[in-house]
């Protein structure tokens, strides 16, 4: 199996302290107790609105969506994003950016997580007015918009620095970065100040500013950033405050693979599976750690609860490489893994165009659209997962069933199924040709929709890091 460029792990630019002295093993993404012992919960039950049965979600950088940069040019494409079947879409921060303590030279644009003020929005994207249409373009459109929002710390203009200090981690009377708690040192995330969750105060206040999107600006919900370093007591008042109002249409996506919030949020970051893949595919863990990963996260999140797929982010793609680094020819195989095999899957701005570079993150680096090459296939894909009721989401979808594999293969295999809707998929993990028996009765039943075979010769083969998908309905 050909080894990729090995995947490349970068700080993140977030505080990750959690009150409950819990920390997370990125390696697994299981929650370890201070002895270092597995924890083990008791998932809730996560309800979940039917029209998030087929969704799928798309991440929007509106500093680099267009050289405008602007709310309006995101407006001007939700037509052709819904086109694609999407129905979420996600807005990173959107709120104005700290100029004090820059992370960068004064000449740079900042970091979209040094919040400035949570009740305002960046004047380089536009106006307040702006980003009303843009929410009333998504609604129009039947689609729901969900903003990323910084709990963990604020930038140092942010009002509460002067008129509420308290609000902040203090270390001899004086406002702080975040500090790695192990450490007792500063993570090195200068540009933000920490905020204290044993501020009662400060908590209302948080969830107040939340409570105002959605109130006042009719936002369906939030992608929270480092959710897993808030203390989960105040997810619970702030998510409860929030569904108040929205109900059960309000969308929670927990930047966190976390089981304590799981019955709080609609949907975690699935790093336990990402993670997998790449060793997998770099030749470094077998393949039955795939299966492995979903199960691991269905036992600990309950089986309702969404994991967010994903073979690229705003992180990922400018801390670690473009799909095309990290995945190389495997990132269409990749991408059909990720769709098919378990959870919600993730666009990224550029997907779709083939973006084959990694987008700055402090600057402004617009995406190259180049006629979009890619998205004929992430439509066919999106359309592949609404017809098929066996793709759906939690509850909505269908089991996993992985075929058996001979250990010299590199096609892995595996079949959904809900009630009478079966899609079986298979993906060459191998830079060569390769080929698998097929499991099923060969009488025609069985209809290829995406990717190709190549001449059969007894077994069903495909192409270096080819993949097939088929469908049948009984």
């Amino acid at each position: 199996m050909k080894h990729l460029i090995p995947f490349l792990f970068f700080a993140l630019l977030f505080s990750c302290k959690n009150e409950n002295d819990m920390k997370e093993d990125q390696s697994t993404n299981i929650a370890y107790s201070e002895d270092n012992t597995p924890t083990d919960f008791e998932a809730e039950y996560t309800e979940q609105a039917i029209w998030s049965n087929d969704a799928s979600i798309y991440e929007v950088n509106i500093r680099q969506f267009s050289e405008e940069g602007s709310f309006n040019a995101v407006t001007d494409q939700l037509e052709r994003i819904k086109n694609m079947g999407i129905e979420i879409i996600w807005l990173m921060p959107i709120h104005p950016i700290s100029k004090e303590k820059r992370k960068e030279s004064a000449d740079d644009l900042g970091s979209y997580y040094a919040v400035g003020d949570f009740r305002a929005v960046n004047p380089n994207y536009g106006t307040m007015e702006d980003f009303e249409e843009l929410i009333a373009k998504a609604h129009e459109l039947d689609m729901k918009v969900i903003l990323d929002w910084v709990p963990n710390h604020t930038g140092w203009d942010h009002p509460w620095i002067n008129e509420h200090p308290e609000y902040y981690t203090q270390v001899d009377g004086e406002i702080v970065d975040p500090i790695n708690p192990d450490t007792g040192e500063s993570w090195g995330w200068t540009d933000v100040a920490d905020l204290n969750y044993d501020n009662e105060e400060m908590r209302k206040a948080m969830i107040s500013d939340m409570a105002f999107w959605v109130k006042e600006k009719n936002v369906d919900g939030f992608r929270c950033d480092v959710a897993h370093g808030v203390p989960v007591d105040f997810w619970n008042d702030a998510v409860k405050q929030l569904r108040s109002i929205k109900g059960e249409d309000l969308f929670m996506l927990a930047e966190a693979e976390n089981p304590e919030l799981a019955g709080l949020f609609n949907m975690s970051y699935g790093w336990g599976f990402h993670h997998e893949l790449h060793k997998v595919l770099n030749g470094e863990e077998e393949f039955t750690k795939l299966e492995e990963s979903v199960a691991n996260f269905q036992e600990r999140f309950g089986s309702n609860h969404y994991a967010m797929m994903f073979t690229t982010n705003h992180d990922e793609n400018s801390w670690a490489g473009t799909v095309f680094e990290r995945y190389g020819d495997a990132h269409q195989a990749m991408a059909v893994l990720t769709f098919t095999i378990h959870g919600m899957p993730l666009i990224y701005s550029g997907q779709e165009a083939a973006m084959d570079k990694q987008l700055e993150f402090f600057t402004k680096d617009a995406i190259d659209w180049k006629n979009y090459p890619l998205q004929d296939f992430y439509t066919q894909l999106l359309q592949l997962k609404k017809d098929n009721p066996a793709l759906w989401n939690g509850d909505f979808g269908g089991e996993l069933k992985v075929m058996p594999i001979d250990e010299s293969n590199s096609v892995y295999t595996y079949l959904r199924q809900k009630e009478k809707n079966k899609v079986f998929v298979a993906i060459n993990f191998s830079d060569s040709q390769a080929g698998f028996e097929w499991p099923f009765e060969r009488d025609g039943s069985w209809e290829l929709v995406m990717g190709d075979i190549l001449p059969d010769d007894g077994a069903t083969n495909l192409a270096e890091y080819g993949y097939a998908v088929w469908v049948k309905n009984e």
